[in-house]
């Protein structure tokens, strides 16, 4: 699945945010083993990628030579139609946002400065700032109050959210994401992980993610790179990667014989459709009783069962984010989906589109 580093970047037809990385390493001068090993693989524009691995597999290294924070020792790194190392680093990354772990903000500079900093450095006009920054303010959820607060006086969550934002602030078309919600708490970084997937839905960015989470690699990819000891290990998307793992490492990583974790990778849309197409016809409202438990089409399988099990009931009656009725869901249905290993993976923009 990775992206044959035999074929040359001048015949390919690129866009703008597609990142190519052709057979790249890094070794480090105290080491004698490769941080990073002959990697080759392609990010489509717009695709949330994350870099999957254990502590020292060199899923940050890869990351930080996109812009240019470490040099490859060997290999091409393409942004679009650009050889990365051809290119002004200053202006490689103000092409580029970064949101680290350790947030980053500058502690003497409102939330309105930290957000506006490279716009301000690019010379914008003091009205585009101002328009730019209550813009990603809103599409962050903070309030208007926070602009004149200091980084102190804001909690992780909160800090992390206007790191996102000045990252955001120069509209650039590639984020990389090393680690920044792995500080927070359990509630802070449920909400920011949901945060992130709305934004990716509604920006479209390119956006390179590194954790060492299965859970939130699962969540919030398009596809993953799996790395070990600076290798690519496999690179595909979550569905596949958890039921065509390529070895047992990958098996044991993702917990290839989980079955709740196979189901929290379907949503109940793909189903409702699957039953659609084989009956022809919808089911109406007046065949389904409208006290029954219901479960909206976004919901994946995973959150089926566990209302099939705590209702009681032999099925769900699923609604659209209107609630209107779509069909219906029961045990037969999840069994059916398993035992066919026909899953159908979710899209993570489903609710929005609804």
């Amino acid at each position: 699945m990775t992206y044959a580093s035999s074929k040359t970047k001048e015949s390919r037809v690129t866009q703008s945010g597609e990142i190519l990385f052709e057979d790249v390493s890094k070794t480090f001068e105290s080491e004698e083993v490769p941080a990073v090993d002959s990697v080759s693989l392609q990010v489509a524009a717009g695709d949330l990628v994350v870099f999957l691995g254990p502590s020292g597999s060199g899923k940050t290294t890869l990351l930080k030579m996109v812009n240019r924070l470490y040099e490859p020792t060997s290999g091409k790194i393409w942004i679009g139609n650009e050889d990365i190392q051809r290119l002004p680093i200053n202006d490689l990354r103000r092409q580029i946002g970064y949101v680290i772990q350790q947030v980053g903000l500058f502690p003497h500079m409102t939330v309105k400065k930290n957000i506006s900093v490279v716009p301000r450095l690019l010379d914008w006009e003091k009205d585009q700032i101002q328009s730019r920054v209550a813009m990603l303010l809103d599409l962050t959820g903070l309030p208007e109050a926070y602009l004149e607060r200091y980084p102190n006086q804001l909690s992780g969550g909160e800090q992390q959210r206007v790191g996102l934002a000045r990252a955001l602030a120069a509209d650039p078309d590639i984020l990389l994401m090393d680690e920044p919600f792995a500080a927070l708490d359990a509630i802070n970084r449920e909400r920011l992980q949901k945060e992130l997937l709305k934004l990716h839905c509604k920006l479209n960015k390119t956006i390179l993610f590194v954790t060492h989470d299965v859970e939130e690699a699962l969540l919030l990819a398009d596809k993953i790179a799996v790395l070990r000891d600076g290798k690519l290990v496999q690179y595909d998307t979550p569905i596949d990667l958890v039921t065509r793992p390529v070895n047992s490492f990958i098996e044991e990583l993702v917990g290839t014989n989980n079955i709740l974790r196979r189901l929290s990778l379907v949503s109940i849309k793909s189903v409702v459709k699957a039953q659609a197409r084989e009956s022809s016809e919808k089911i109406a409202d007046s065949q389904v009783s409208e006290t029954v438990t219901t479960i909206h089409l976004e919901e994946d399988l995973r959150s089926a069962l566990s209302l099939l099990l705590s209702s009681g009931s032999d099925y769900l009656r699923v609604v659209d984010s209107s609630g209107i009725q779509q069909g219906q869901i029961g045990m037969e249905d999840l069994r059916k989906m398993l035992s066919s290993n026909q899953l159908i993976e979710k899209k993570k923009c489903d609710e929005l589109s609804d």
